[in-house]
């Protein structure tokens, strides 16, 4: 089974009362995308103005293509701190998952996440989301010929 095309992946930790320069200390790491409830926001493309219904710390992985989800995943955590304990306070306090597209770029593609990975996951209690992305059905790929 040939790899997917791209894979993006982003641990992303919500909650009311979040506060990211408290998660950013607790994690040791900075975000690549960070927001406090109530927080006036302004769409880059549009420049339409809402305000945050909650908080938000985000860590992105560089995008890979060809997709290499497993590796994503291991980026992120090898810059957070590991201590048990850290994550136990934030999944009693927030909501986490680690939320990921995956394109494909014909129609028999895959990825595979190590046991490894999905123990890390589990421990800390954060969800995976996968959002996949058919191919465009215009685009013809070399695996499609």
């Amino acid at each position: 089974m040939p790899a997917l095309e791209k894979t993006k992946a982003t641990l992303r930790i919500h909650g009311d009362d979040l506060i990211p320069d408290e998660v950013s200390r607790l994690l040791g790491a900075a975000p690549t995308g960070a927001r406090t409830r109530g927080e006036v926001l302004i769409g880059k493309a549009t420049g339409h103005r809402r305000v945050a219904r909650t908080g938000m710390w985000s860590l992105q992985a560089l995008d890979r293509s060809p997709g290499d989800l497993d590796a994503q995943i291991h980026d992120i955590f090898a810059r957070l701190n590991s201590d048990p304990a850290v994550w136990a306070q934030l999944q009693s306090r927030f909501e986490m998952n680690v939320f990921c597209g995956l394109f494909m770029g014909g129609s028999n593609e895959g990825e595979t996440i190590s046991a490894a990975n999905l123990r890390l996951l589990g421990e800390r209690g954060i969800e995976l989301q996968l959002d996949i992305y058919a191919p465009d059905p215009g685009e013809v790929t070399s695996g499609d010929q």
